[in-house]
């Protein structure tokens, strides 16, 4: 996931931002005004920075001016504001901006900002090998497919598919599933839920959105089900690494 830098005098702001994107699994650091969004700057690299326009030292634009006029400008840069005039959000985009969210920034405005900020900012993941194989291979070198072990000798592949093959090791969350069906139905539906939620956490990466989306859960209610079920999400996280 990336390293987000948020820049906002307001506490409240700083700690809901904060809070939202850790729940998707990015890593975030806070400054409360431009000069500790310059030494966190300097300090370390971000993929994308969420940067307030009003703030009691330097406004956000100015330090975006800053930035770009000092070469630092390589990550992008969405524009916080609510008060903010069409004008200086037209004046943020020349400089450099990606965009621009209106206070009081909705959840979904401000994860599909992220999402298409980081697209620009993280590189895509590289491509597997292809396998190529020579038309000029002689019969004897001719490639057989298998399912367990991709191309092999045919003379080698008589023997593979005889062979006994052994059961595959469960890793990760799947592992630890076992249910008691002595107990009560309502806790033994609550292991098993308890279970299939931090499965799908894994799966996805520790991201909200996705494990919404893929439980078909509205978001809020996904929250207060986690928290009734006691789901450590930090936990889930620390299983990613």
């Amino acid at each position: 996931m990336a390293n987000i830098l948020v820049v906002d005098d307001e506490l409240g702001i700083r700690d809901l931002l904060s809070e939202i994107l850790n729940d998707e699994g990015h890593s975030v650091e806070l400054a409360e005004n431009a000069a500790q969004a310059r030494q966190a700057r300097v300090a370390g690299t971000f993929d994308l920075v969420l940067l307030d326009i009003w703030m009691p030292d330097t406004d956000g634009v100015s330090l975006l001016k800053e930035w770009a006029a000092a070469g630092s400008l390589s990550m992008p840069v969405i524009m916080m504001s609510g008060h903010a005039t069409i004008d200086t959000a037209v004046e943020a985009t020349r400089i450099g901006a990606h965009a621009f969210l209106e206070k009081p920034i909705t959840l979904q405005k401000l994860l599909k900002s992220v999402e298409n900020a980081l697209q620009r900012s993280l590189p895509p993941p590289p491509a597997p090998p292809a396998r190529v194989l020579s038309s000029a291979a002689s019969p004897a070198m001719t490639m057989t497919r298998t399912s367990a072990e991709g191309y092999v000798p045919p003379s080698v592949a008589a023997h593979v598919s005889h062979a006994p093959v052994a059961a595959p090791v469960e890793t990760g969350p799947r592992q630890h599933q076992s249910f008691d069906l002595d107990r009560p139905l309502r806790e033994a539906r609550d292991g098993f839920e308890k279970a299939y939620f931090e499965f799908h956490l894994v799966q996805e990466g520790g991201s909200m959105t996705r494990v919404a989306e893929k439980t078909g859960l509205e978001r809020t209610h996904l929250y207060r089900k986690l928290r009734q079920l006691g789901v450590d999400l930090g936990r889930a996280k620390r299983n990613l690494s």
